[in-house]
C-alpha cells in the first residue's frame, strides 16, 4: 500500500492524517491555515506544525501523495504556497482543492449528492452523476454564509441590539460582553464594528446555550439559520434536477458544528427537508471532511503507480 497524507484546512482548525491503506499512522491538529483568517505567517506556521507532528507520529520522511482541502483555495498564491510546503516535506504528488470538495468526497466518494456545510462558514455544493457541480451560498462571512457559526454570532448581536432599542428582554448582549470583555454597550459596539473585527463564530456555542434556555433573540437566530440551510439545499436540488435531468432524488449529507452540535438546528434542518421533499435521503451522521482528503490522496497515489 502507499503512504498518503490528507489535510482538512477549515476556518478554525487544521486536521491532518497519514495513512497506509486502512491503517492510521499519525493524526494531528493545529490552528487555521486560512490566510484571510489568521494571516500568511501564522497560516504557514500552523501548516508546518501539523505536518511535523503527523510525520513524527507516522515515522516517515516522505509520502506518496497528499491532498489538502482548504478554505479560500481560489485566492491567488494559495495552491502554490501549500504545494511548496508539501515539497519541503517530501510529498511526491499532491493536489490542493476547496474544503467543500473534500467534504463532498467524504460523503459520496466521487458520486452524486448534495452537501450542506455549516461550520465557521457555510456553503452548499451538489454534484450531478456526470460530475458537474452546482452550488448555493458560501459568499464569505461579510456577504453571505447564512446559517454558519459566524452568521449566528453576528446576527445574534444585531438582533440583540434591535431588541435593546425596543426594550425587549434578551441575555445576548450580556453574554457577548462577558466573552469579549466589554463592560458596557459602547465598548461592545466599538469592538464589534472594529477592523479587524472579533471572532463572531466563537459566539455561536453561547448563543446555542441561550436558545436552549429560551432566550427569544437566540431562538429566532437559530430558527433562521436552519431555514437558510434548508433553502440552500433545496435550491441546489432544484438546479441538479432541472439542469441535469435527474428524475429521482439526490442524497443529502452535511458537515460542520452548527448542524452537528446544535440539536435544535439539526432537527429543524432534517424536518424542513423531509417536509419539502419526503423522499429525499439524508445521511444520519456528519461527513468527516478529512476522510475525503485521504480518499483523494489515495486516488492520486493509485494513478501514479
Amino acid at each position: 500500500m502507499s503512504v498518503v497524507l490528507g489535510i482538512d484546512g477549515g476556518g478554525t482548525h487544521t486536521r491532518a492524517s497519514i495513512v497506509d491503506g486502512d491503517k492510521l499512522l499519525g493524526h494531528g491538529m493545529s490552528g487555521s491555515i486560512k490566510r484571510l483568517r489568521v494571516g500568511a505567517e501564522a497560516a504557514d506556521a500552523n501548516l508546518r506544525e501539523v505536518l511535523k507532528d503527523v510525520y513524527a507520529q507516522a515515522g516517515v520522511k516522505s509520502v506518496k501523495a497528499a491532498c489538502c482541502g482548504i478554505a479560500s483555495v481560489s485566492m491567488p498564491g494559495i495552491t502554490e504556497w501549500v504545494t511548496a510546503v508539501f515539497d519541503d516535506f517530501g510529498v511526491e504528488k499532491s493536489e490542493v482543492v476547496g474544503d467543500q470538495v473534500i467534504a463532498l468526497d467524504a460523503a459520496f466518494r466521487g458520486g452524486p449528492g448534495i452537501l450542506q456545510i455549516a461550520g465557521t462558514g457555510s456553503n452548499t455544493i451538489g454534484r450531478a452523476p456526470d460530475g458537474s457541480i452546482e452550488s448555493a451560498g458560501g459568499w464569505s462571512s461579510r456577504l453571505g454564509d447564512e446559517g454558519s457559526g459566524y452568521w449566528i454570532g453576528l446576527h445574534s448581536v444585531r438582533r440583540a441590539l434591535r431588541a435593546y432599542d425596543r426594550g425587549e428582554p434578551t441575555q445576548v448582549l450580556k453574554k457577548v460582553g462577558e466573552i469579549w470583555g466589554t463592560p458596557d454597550l459602547d465598548k461592545l459596539v466599538n469592538l464589534g464594528d472594529g477592523t479587524p473585527g472579533p471572532d463572531f463564530a466563537a459566539l455561536a456555542p453561547a448563543i446555542y446555550e441561550l436558545a436552549q434556555a429560551g432566550d427569544a433573540v437566540a431562538v429566532g437566530v437559530l430558527k433562521q439559520a436552519a431555514a437558510d440551510l434548508i433553502e440552500f439545499v433545496l435550491l441546489v436540488r432544484e438546479k441538479l434536477r432541472k439542469k441535469h435531468n435527474i428524475a429521482g432524488e439526490v442524497p443529502v449529507a452535511w458537515t460542520g458544528g452548527v448542524v452537528e452540535k446544535m440539536t435544535t438546528v439539526r432537527e429543524a434542518f432534517f424536518k424542513g427537508l423531509h417536509d419539502a421533499a419526503p423522499a429525499l435521503p439524508i445521511q444520519d451522521k456528519a461527513a468527516v471532511s478529512l476522510d475525503g482528503a485521504i480518499w483523494r490522496a489515495q486516488r492520486l497515489a493509485e494513478a501514479a503507480n
